[in-house]
Formats: structure tokens, sequence, C-alpha cells
């Protein structure tokens, strides 16, 4: 009996363990504002993450930087939205790698909520390296919402599990009239915590 209740323990700690997301992959951001780490959810945006992590365990965000605020208070636009955007040194429209296809929200089952970290776009499948953090809740980046154009809305693939507080400190920093961060907050270094996932290995 007490062998079966060990068993039972056993099973329902490695459920807990996947419900509680720790075999996800997870990054580390070291930025000027302070630290960061950021879950990824390779299971629902399997191409998204995968493209991430291949900057990421290449260096490429390390001397990137945190470059654009938007604030919904101040945000000039019929759908504002909370998000601070993230490049490469190279820049927001980085064309080192292809672009990878939109994971819509709409199939996911991910939302722009306080947290998530989401891909920059213009049209469609256009992403590649350049990423957001939403510090508040803003529906209108999801699928169908009004914030593009085109309703397709953006791509979720993981949230801010530790340093949110730092995202919403980077968010209110000084920008211009352009929501350009003055100056940008720079990216020290991106780790992946961990090996890289099979699914994302060559």
């Amino acid at each position: 009996m007490r062998t079966m209740m060990m068993a039972a323990a056993l099973v329902l700690s490695a459920c807990a363990t996947t419900a509680n997301g720790a075999d996800k992959p997870r990054v580390m951001l070291e930025t000027d504002a302070g630290r960061m780490v950021l879950e990824l959810d390779l299971e629902r945006a399997p191409l998204t993450v995968c493209n991430f992590l291949s900057y990421v365990t290449d260096g490429d965000y390390a001397g990137g930087s945190f470059f654009r605020t938007v604030v919904r208070a101040t945000n000039d636009n019929p759908n504002p939205i909370d998000v601070i955007q993230a490049a490469t040194p190279r820049g927001a429209d980085d064309t080192l790698r292809p672009p990878v296809p939109l994971e819509r929200t709409r199939d996911t089952g991910l939302s722009h909520v306080a947290g998530a970290v989401s891909m920059a776009r213009d049209g469609p499948d256009t992403a590649t390296s350049s990423f957001f953090i939403v510090t508040h809740d803003t529906p209108a980046l999801d699928f169908g919402g009004g914030r593009n154009p085109d309703g397709q809305g953006f791509g979720v693939f993981g949230r801010v599990v530790e340093g949110l507080d730092v995202a919403r400190r980077i968010q209110m920093s000084p920008a211009d009239a352009g929501e350009q961060l003055t100056p940008p907050v720079m990216i020290r270094t991106a780790t992946l915590i961990g090996e890289v996932p099979p699914e994302c290995r060559p």
C-alpha cells in the first residue's frame, strides 16, 4: 500500500512539474535595467520558439537593446497598447535569417496578457528577430484585434516569469515623440537556461 501511495505521489509530482512549466525552455535576459527570465511555449508556438532560440544561442541579442516603448495612456492610436520592443544590434529589420511564419493566437490559444512575449512584424510571415514584451493586458494585439490593419494579430511565444517589474520600468523610461527610448536599454546577454530542445536542433 505504501509503495502504491509513493508511486501515486511521484505521478502527481511529475504532473505538477509539467503544469508549472518547468519543462519549458527559458531564456535569461541581462539588461542595463535588470534581469528578466522568459519562459517559451515550445508546444504551442514551436516555429517561433525555435526561431527565437536560434538568435539566442548564436549570441545575436548581446549588444542589442530595448529601443522602443509604447504607453497606452499616451499612444495616439485607436487601439493603444503597452509594450517594449527589442532588437539585435542589426536593428528591427534584421535579415540574417529568413522570416518565421506567423503562429496566430487564434491557433495557439495564447494571448497578449501582461508578461506575454511576442514577435514584432509588418505583414504576416515577416517576423525575424525583433520581439516585444507586453506590460499590461493588450487584446488588440491578438488575432482579430485592431492594432494591425490586417487583423492577423501577432505571434505570442512565451511569457515573462521573472522581471516583469523590469519590463515596466523600461516602458516608463524617457522616450522621444517617435516612441524611441532615449537612450535605448542595452541587452548585455541573452542566455538559454539548459540545453537546446531536440525540436529546435538542426
